[in-house]
């Protein structure tokens, strides 16, 4: 059996926002349709989703933000957050749905029915504990990680992010949590969305020292992403987290529509291998990754890809 799980069922795709937006329901297809010409179906298992219980999304979530939530998921209407993300008939199954599917494949890591895992369409890291935000309706990774620690005990978990955006929705969730490991990489937020995300943000209290934010210059390319990595490396080896989770937007490719940085795929499969060397190096092998951003359907099919090669081990 491969060691590797990909869940990229049709319940997944339902997660977008309509035509003309950015996150649109084809970008899952765009992924598969490659996934599936470079042979890797055939060396990976595939998953299914399931719609995450309402407990499992208040370990994370406010009661409040879940109830807006549901009621904007039944009536279709209006904005989830001030103008990004908006409302559509079934957002709140949807979104649950890709939940369900960052559980189902961290559940899988930990029950070694796999040893590493992807999931596309997923990494939703905008959404705070207690509002939507940015094209994120539920944090999957924020659920993930209070899920990890409540049903499996675990107690030092890594999360690792290099989308083009920064990942603001985990990182105030747990910048005071010195038990949270967070790297990120991104374009620097005075140029690009949320704006958070500088160096000089490495955590409060206990946590300073456990969080690590590179923000890069529009047109940073693998260079300057080799520059960052070697020291966010360095904290995660020091941390010797239990689980890795790694947000692997394609958004920080070349090409992307809304964003600046100039990465090729050769980045992400990088990324993915590292991680993988750093939990085998600590004996247990746990890396999920998640998809994240993407909006220029090539870099997705590519980025994506890659980062499957290097949870496979090939490239």
């Amino acid at each position: 059996m491969s060691e590797v799980l990909v869940i990229a069922d049709e319940r997944l795709a339902r997660y977008g926002f309509g035509a003309g937006h950015p996150f649109g329901t084809d970008r899952q297809g765009a992924f598969r349709r490659e996934f599936q010409d470079r042979g890797l179906s055939q060396r990976c298992r595939l998953g299914t989703t399931r719609e995450a219980a309402p407990d499992e999304l208040s370990l994370f979530h406010d009661p409040a933000h879940l109830a807006l939530l549901r009621a904007r998921s039944l009536s279709g209407q209006g904005w989830l957050d001030g103008g990004d993300t908006p409302a559509f008939l079934g957002v709140y199954e949807a979104a649950a749905d890709v939940v369900g599917a960052t559980l189902s494949a961290a559940e899988a890591i930990m029950g070694a029915e796999a040893r590493r895992a992807f999931v596309p369409i997923a990494g939703l890291h905008h959404a705070s504990r207690k509002g939507a935000a940015g094209f994120c309706a539920l944090n999957d990774c924020g659920v993930a990680i209070e899920w990890l620690r409540a049903r499996y005990g675990l107690q030092r978990i890594a999360y690792v992010d290099i989308d083009a955006h920064h990942g603001d929705g985990v990182f105030y969730a747990f910048e005071e949590d010195p038990d949270v490991a967070f790297v990120d990489l991104h374009e620097d937020g005075r140029y690009l969305y949320p704006g958070t995300g500088a160096a000089e943000e490495t955590g409060r209290g206990a946590a300073v020292g456990t969080k690590y934010n590179a923000p890069l210059p529009p047109g940073a390319d693998d260079a300057a992403f080799d520059a960052a990595w070697g020291p966010a490396l360095e904290l995660l080896e020091a941390q010797r987290p239990e689980f890795i989770l790694l947000q692997c937007g394609a958004d920080s490719l070349a090409g992307d529509p809304l964003t600046h940085l100039a990465f090729t795929p050769a980045v992400h499969r990088r990324a993915a291998q590292d991680l993988v060397r750093l939990a085998e190096r600590l004996g247990h092998g746990r890396v999920l990754a998640l998809g994240g951003g993407g909006y220029n359907r090539d870099n997705i099919a590519a980025g994506w890809c890659a980062v499957v090669e290097g949870l496979i081990g090939t490239g």
